[in-house]
C-alpha cells in the first residue's frame, strides 16, 4: 500500500467545521470505494490549508477513472465549503503492509479477513493477493460500505477469540465458523452479489477451531452439502479443504496444526 497526502487549498472564507464535514465526507466516500484504507486518516491545519494522510492500495488509487458516484458528488461537495479539490501527494509505499493484486482478471476470487489485515477483504484467486474494490463492481448503493462493515465485523469476532478473555469468545468463534451465523449469512450473499456481478466463482472462508482429533478434522465434509472437500495439497499453504459447488473453504483446526 501507499502513503498519500491529500491537500485542500480554501479559495475563500470558510469555518473549521464546514471544512471538517466536508473533507471527512469525502475521506468516507473514498473509503466506502475502497480507494484508501484504515479506519483513521489525522488531518492537519497549516498556513490555511489542510492535509490529510491516507493510505492506498495502489499508486493511482485515487485517479479520477476509479472514482464512484458518492467520491464524485463529495468532491463537488467542497467548493460549498471554500475548500478546492484537493492535490495528491505519494509519500511512498508503506514497508510494513500488504501489496496488491495486479491480475487483469482473476479466474475467481476469495472472501478473506483476519483481525490483523487492514487491506481489502477480497483476495484473487490466482495469486491470493488483496484485490483493490475499486476493480469490481460496487456490491450495493454504489459502493463497497455492506462489504467493509461485514470485514468490521469479522475482525471483532475474531479478535475476541484470539484474546480468548471472555465468555463472548464462544459467541465469536460461532460467528466466525457456523454455516447457520448471521456473519455467514451477510458474507454469503456478499459473495452472491460479487459472483453475480463478475461472472466468477467467490469463495467464502469458513474459520475452523477446536475438533476432537486431527483424524477427524481430516474427514469433515462440506457443512453445506455434506459433500466431500478435502483437498490434496493445501490452498495457497492455508486452505484445506474446497467445495467448489458451495464455493465454501476451509482450514485444519488450528488446534492440530
Amino acid at each position: 500500500m501507499y502513503i498519500v497526502d491529500l491537500t485542500f487549498d480554501c479559495y475563500q472564507d470558510t469555518t473549521l467545521e464546514a471544512a471538517e464535514q466536508a473533507i471527512v465526507r469525502l475521506v468516507n466516500a473514498l473509503r466506502f470505494n475502497g480507494q484508501i484504507i484504515g479506519e483513521e486518516f489525522p488531518t492537519t491545519l497549516k498556513d490555511g490549508f489542510f492535509i490529510t494522510r491516507v493510505m492506498c492500495p495502489e499508486e493511482d488509487a485515487l485517479h479520477p477513472l476509479n472514482h464512484s458516484p458518492f467520491v464524485k458528488f463529495s468532491l463537488d461537495k467542497l467548493n460549498e465549503a471554500g475548500l478546492l479539490q484537493p492535490k495528491v501527494k505519494v509519500i511512498g509505499q508503506d514497508i510494513h503492509s500488504n501489496g496488491s493484486d495486479s491480475c487483469t482478471s482473476p479466474s475467481s476470487y476469495i472472501l478473506y479477513t483476519t483481525y490483523l489485515h487492514t487491506c481489502s477483504p477480497l483476495y484473487c484467486g490466482d495469486d491470493f493477493m488483496p484485490v483493490p474494490l475499486y476493480k469490481v463492481p460496487a456490491v450495493a448503493n454504489g459502493d463497497f460500505k455492506a462489504l467493509l462493515k461485514w470485514q468490521e465485523d469479522w475482525q471483532a469476532c475474531d479478535q475476541i477469540q484470539i484474546n480468548g478473555a471472555t465468555r463472548c469468545e464462544f459467541a465469536a468463534i460461532k460467528e466466525l465458523a457456523d454455516v447457520d451465523s448471521d456473519l455467514f449469512r451477510r458474507g454469503m450473499d456478499l459473495s452472491k452479489r460479487i459472483r453475480f456481478l463478475t461472472k466468477k466463482p467467490v469463495y467464502y472462508y469458513l474459520y475452523r477451531v477446536g475438533g476432537l482429533s486431527k483424524e477427524q478434522e481430516l474427514s469433515r465434509k462440506c457443512p453445506k452439502c455434506n459433500g466431500d472437500w478435502r483437498l490434496a495439497e493445501p490452498w495457497f499453504g492455508l486452505f484445506d479443504f474446497r467445495c467448489d459447488d458451495c464455493e465454501l473453504i476451509s482450514n485444519i483446526s488450528w488446534d492440530f496444526q
